[in-house]
């Protein structure tokens, strides 16, 4: 579990205590009480009770008890709850902001402008878009001999689905993953971080209150061991994860024992380039804003930037002086520009990269000490003299740090940027069309921004997702909808006889099949339609054959 947080008794009474969400009612968990803590004053905050394993089993059968049934409704009635939720959100939307300030450390503005409002466009959109994305599509046949069948693609829910979301967006990321699996016609299990599950029971108690039926979204609050029993668990039929790349590993392994296919949002080391005829200033606020939003726990966070050395000084003196203004304090400040970390095991990962850093020669611009006081803070810090030897360079830091490295020429800086096990997003800063058609050519990365970065998890119609160790799948857009559904062809034929391949077969089936060889795949027109006369003047053909109705599909073979 977190370590910002502390177990403890069952029967403890430290303060109001908050119960799982299973089969739409609250149910106190067996396995006692974990008390959230404030990540900026250390004050604790309510706790939560935690279900043991039989209790997170009551959860797993109620959103198996409940599928068929929703499953069964209508995308009217699905789409009437997402609306309701979002309705309850904007009413309740700065309540639920000082929460996720409260619980998680981004300050109040922040939660709106990176939790609240991109959970609101999505679900409008999913509301919206769903229907459409999610209908059944007539198909029509590609083979000749069949195509007087009638065929559609429908998708169709997997059924039970485990959400299992992480601290650093505990509102938006459950947000698009619960919204694409009701409109699909899913029910689902939410598993929340241990650090912000507060955070993750008041966004179950959003949708309840939005009239989904008990045992559609259950949510559960457990230990470590309780939650990999979940992953294993043979009643969902699918599991969608966001976190660290170790860890969803072992999702991915646990769920394929059971078969059962997963999608991972994971990690990332997100690179930015700087050409030389970049906009600098522009350049420097966006990278500034993308390395520092939510204290750097962004997994599409700027983690190193690769700046063209003829603009390198002007670069990062800009860069410095906007990092030096960002006022870092109490996320319920309004004045705030930065929170604390909210975790402080993550403080103490910034803090080796950094030191790690600093002994094989970088430099730091500014930052670079931990302030003393309550609170998991760590100052908004600038490196340079960087390279791929250090740390900082390679592995994920998810915190506020900016380190830059000067480059040659853009071919060096794609071939760096490049140079990682990660691909989640990347961007190009630079004014020229053909330089940016390039950039976002030959980055790897599941997104690609020109002259921005980050705000691509806000737009609801964008794909997310990254390649490499970054994951799995895509959530968001169409093809995050069609992720939690799975394609099913039905075809029809309502006509009456055989068809000329049933039995039996004989030497004039056999001469017929060498036939429909050169009638669909002979390299010349005149030698398919000559085999297509004798094919459909055959007497098995003849006989059983649906020759009138499939004249239409003879324009396919030529």
């Amino acid at each position: 579990m977190e370590a910002s947080s502390t177990l403890q008794g069952e029967n403890a009474t430290a303060s109001p205590v908050v119960h799982s969400i299973v089969s739409g009612s609250r149910l106190a968990g067996n396995d006692g009480v974990y008390q959230a803590v404030s990540p900026s004053t250390g004050a604790p905050l309510e706790g939560y009770s935690l279900l043991d394993a039989a209790q997170a089993g009551e959860a797993v059968a109620a959103a198996a008890g409940s599928a068929a049934a929703w499953a069964a409704t209508s995308f009217a009635e699905r789409r009437a709850v997402l609306d309701c939720a979002r309705d309850l959100i904007v009413r309740e939307g700065e309540a639920l902001a000082l929460l996720i300030a409260r619980e998680q450390g981004k300050p109040v503005a922040e939660a709106h402008l990176a939790e609240i409002l991109p959970a609101l466009d999505h679900l409008r959109h999913v509301a919206r878009s769903g229907e459409e994305t999610l209908a059944a599509r007539e198909t029509d046949p590609a083979v000749f001999l069949i195509g007087h069948k009638q065929a559609r693609i429908e998708f169709v829910p997997y059924g039970p689905v485990l959400i299992i979301t992480p601290w650093n967006y505990p509102f938006s990321i459950p947000i698009t993953g619960i919204a694409a699996a009701l409109m699909a016609g899913n029910t689902v299990v939410l598993k929340p971080a241990p650090a912000t599950t507060l955070i993750g029971l008041a966004l179950g108690d959003v949708f309840n209150r939005a009239g989904l039926p008990p045992g559609v979204l259950n949510v559960v609050a457990c230990q470590d061991p309780v939650a990999a029993a979940l992953v294993a668990d043979s009643r969902f039929r699918k599991v969608l994860f966001t976190g660290s790349v170790p860890t969803g590993r072992r999702v991915m392994a646990s769920a394929a024992s059971q078969g059962t296919p997963v999608t991972l949002e994971l990690g990332g080391k997100d690179p930015a380039v700087v050409c030389a005829d970049a906009d600098l200033e522009r350049a420097a606020s966006g990278i500034v804003w993308g390395a520092f939003l939510n204290a750097g726990q962004t997994c599409a966070s700027v983690e190193r930037v690769y700046v063209e050395e003829g603009v390198a000084d002007a670069f990062i003196a800009k860069v410095v002086e906007k990092a030096k203004a960002i006022r870092m304090g109490d996320p319920l400040d309004p004045e705030t520009d930065m929170g604390p970390l909210t975790l402080a095991r993550q403080r103490a990962i910034v803090e080796a990269h950094v030191e790690d850093a600093r002994a094989r020669g970088a430099r730091i611009e500014t930052g670079g000490l931990t302030p003393g006081g309550p609170g998991h803070f760590y100052p908004p810090t600038v490196l340079t003299n960087v390279d791929h030897t250090m740390t900082i360079m390679r592995d994920e830091t998810f915190g506020p740090v900016l380190p830059i490295m000067r480059v040659k020429s853009v071919d060096e800086a794609i071939r760096l940027a490049n140079d990682s096990p990660y691909g989640l997003t990347a961007s190009g800063w630079t004014t020229s069309e053909v330089m940016a058609a390039r950039l976002e050519r030959e980055l790897q990365a599941g997104v690609v921004t020109i002259n921005d970065h980050v705000y691509t998890f806000g737009e609801p119609t964008s794909p997310w997702g990254g390649i490499k160790a970054s994951g799995i799948g895509r959530t968001h857009g169409a093809p995050g909808l069609l992720d939690m559904a799975q394609p099913k062809y039905v075809a029809r034929d309502m006509s009456r006889g055989g068809e000329v391949w049933w039995y039996p077969y004989g030497s004039e089936f056999k001469a017929m099949m060498a036939g429909a060889l050169r009638t669909f795949h002979a390299p010349f027109i005149l030698t398919r339609l000559l085999a297509l006369v004798r094919l459909s003047f055959s007497k098995r053909y003849l006989k059983r054959g649906r020759f009138l109705r499939v004249i239409p599909d003879t324009l396919k073979l030529f």
